[in-house]
């Protein structure tokens, strides 16, 4: 039985783009639907009558641009996103990542690496939505449960908004405490592949874990091991 083919929203002002991207996604079998601006956009991805499987978004629209394009569609889906963009500068492509971008790609682009990578972010998105059905992934510490099958994080019993890279990112270090991980290694485990980018990323992540779940628990926390890189350290409770 053959599954159904992903279906790819574009989001992109320049219709020479769009149609590049159309042209080169269609001839690997996958479905298209288009949008121009930022308030299209989140209708089409909001609608209940589309099923969309990753959103391809230009920064720079009319409207509302794409930055509040991927924050709004962070508050309520995991949906894959891939950012691309002409802007080039090494803070914004902290900024996409923060937002929960699975992938930041810098215009002018070629089309050949823009479908290996929307390859990739979907194969892994797909291994995600499997595992769900698969024995449960979850950690429970004091005071902290990180459920990877229904992507969820509580502390001290409270739900705690995370993006789904977060999830992932923390459940990784949570699983394997008090181990140090290189910057480079926790790439490769966030993405997948070689990332083309900077490992202050990870920086990011870290930050932002660290900002929502400080008030929580000192039973644990995100150590920054100098020169190296982090590691989840759990408090040994005395005898």
């Amino acid at each position: 039985m053959h599954s159904d083919p992903s279906t790819i929203l574009i989001v992109e002002d320049d219709q020479n783009i769009t149609e590049l991207i159309r042209l080169y996604l269609e001839g690997q079998g996958y479905c298209i639907m288009t949008a121009t601006n930022g308030i299209d956009a989140l209708k089409i991805l909001t609608s209940k009558e589309n099923v969309i499987d990753m959103v391809i978004l230009d920064l720079m629209l009319p409207g509302i641009d794409g930055w509040e394009v991927c924050y709004r569609l962070r508050q309520h889906s995991s949906l894959p996103v891939i950012i691309l963009t002409a802007k080039v500068e090494l803070p914004d492509k902290l900024h996409g990542f923060s937002l929960g971008a699975d992938d930041y790609i810098v215009k002018p682009f070629d089309p050949l690496e823009l479908v290996a990578r929307v390859k990739a972010v979907l194969h892994r998105a797909k291994d995600k939505s499997q595992r769900v059905g698969d024995k449960p992934q979850r950690v429970e510490l004091p005071e902290l449960i990180i459920d990877l099958t229904s992507y969820t994080v509580k502390a001290a019993g409270e739900t705690i908004e995370f993006t789904s890279k977060e999830i992932e990112f923390l459940y990784f270090l949570a699983s394997h405490p008090n181990r140090v991980f290189s910057r480079e290694f926790l790439l490769q485990q966030l993405w997948g592949f070689d990332f083309l980018g900077n490992t202050r990323t990870v920086d990011v992540y870290v930050n932002r874990l660290r900002k929502k779940l400080e008030r929580f628990s000192k039973a644990w926390h995100i150590k920054t091991v100098w020169d190296v890189g982090y590691k989840f350290v759990l408090e040994e409770k005395d005898a």
